[in-house]
């Protein structure tokens, strides 16, 4: 018979102490009635950025509560289960379930409580492109992109594709994608970098084995009340038709949307859509985040260079080796998380990756 471990049982409850702190639950409850009292009032959703904002905040909070809450309960019902357990050993298994589920509650809300930064608990742009590599660097390219598509469809985000260019003969030339749920930006703020591919080459007659190599950006999308210096004059927009993998779904009118920051020379295109419109404004929600995020950069290196620090080029490192060949290993090289299920890594079991990643960022 199972035996409930009455000290395991103090730590979690003292893990729900804590988490009522970090959490900060009293703030979180007013801002929430705070919140509340401002979607009621009249002509709440004549701003409709506003209330969107407002709207995505306050259900944030409520779920934050509720898991926090559930928390309380699940150590009810295991103090309860365990005190019951000492006359009656059959309440030792009610015990150990509930521990067991509200071990894995706190560990997801002491994960969400990481991502406090401005944009973290927004949405995401992911973008791959090939970098070293050739055609190989172009299947990776698409390996990497469906990867990040189960990924985020695993957690229950919203996938969009905004861009996903064939490459020739295999693979993508590139690709761009929209991810939408709770802490999507902050959690994947893991990935921005470079990613190396080590296998054999099936597109190598002589089955070599080759290393490759393709870089991943990711950028929050802008709230509507953040400002970014963007002159429209500044804008080529230059429209084409689109096509989809392998030429299929061709669309027979310019729906594709390319656009040229002159002053920058940054290039975004958006083809997903077969509204030309429609394209024309994911183009520029990319292009808002991509030139925010340049804007970020040269602050941060302009302080940096008065306190006399050297900054490292996050996105130009290499970040995580993929290895299927002459043994099947995945390593990041900043958290040291590793594992030898590739398959299951490239299938879109990134959880041990990106927590890890962001558990070493925390550490440091």
């Amino acid at each position: 018979m199972a035996q409930v471990d009455l000290k395991e049982l103090e730590q979690v409850g003292e893990r729900v102490s804590d988490a009522r702190a970090y959490l900060h639950i009293d703030d979180a409850r007013k801002t929430l009635e705070d919140l509340d009292a401002q979607s009621s009032q009249p002509g709440f959703w004549e701003d409709q950025a506003h209330a969107q904002a407002v709207s995505k905040q306050a259900s944030n909070l409520r779920d934050t509560l509720q898991e926090y809450d559930e928390a309380l309960s699940l150590l009810a019902d295991a103090q309860t289960a365990a005190e019951l357990a000492q006359d009656d050993e059959s309440f030792a298994e009610e015990a150990i379930s509930a521990l067991e589920k509200l071990s894995r509650l706190l560990d997801n809300l002491e994960i969400n409580s990481w991502f406090s930064e401005q944009f973290d608990g927004g949405d995401a742009i992911l973008t791959v492109n090939p970098g070293q590599g050739g055609l190989e660097a172009q299947d990776w390219t698409d390996m990497l992109y469906r990867m990040y598509t189960r990924y985020a469809e695993s957690r229950g985000w919203k996938v969009t594709v905004l861009d996903a260019v064939p490459g020739e003969g295999i693979g993508l030339d590139r690709a761009t994608i929209q991810i939408e749920g709770r802490n999507a930006y902050g959690m994947l703020r893991s990935e921005n970098g470079v990613h190396r591919l080590v296998r054999i080459s099936p597109t190598d007659a002589k089955a070599r084995r080759q290393t490759t190599f393709a870089g991943v950006e990711v950028l929050p999308v802008l709230p509507d009340d953040i400002e970014v210096d963007l002159n429209p004059a500044d804008v080529r927009v230059d429209v084409y038709r689109s096509s989809g993998p392998g030429g299929q779904c061709v669309n027979t009118t310019d729906s594709a949307v390319r656009l040229t920051h002159m002053p920058t020379g940054i290039v975004v295109t958006c083809q997903n859509e077969k509204s030309q419109l429609q394209n024309k404004e994911a183009a520029f929600r990319v292009l808002k985040a991509k030139l925010y995020e340049l804007e970020e950069q040269k602050r941060a290196e302009e302080l940096a260079s008065i306190r006399g620090e050297r900054m490292e080029n996050s996105f130009g490192s290499q970040i995580r080796n993929y290895v299927l060949y002459p043994y099947q290993m995945v390593k990041d090289v900043r958290s040291g998380v590793e594992t030898g299920n590739v398959d299951a890594v490239l299938d879109g079991d990134l959880d041990d990756f990106v927590i890890g990643y962001h558990r070493w960022r925390v550490s440091q």
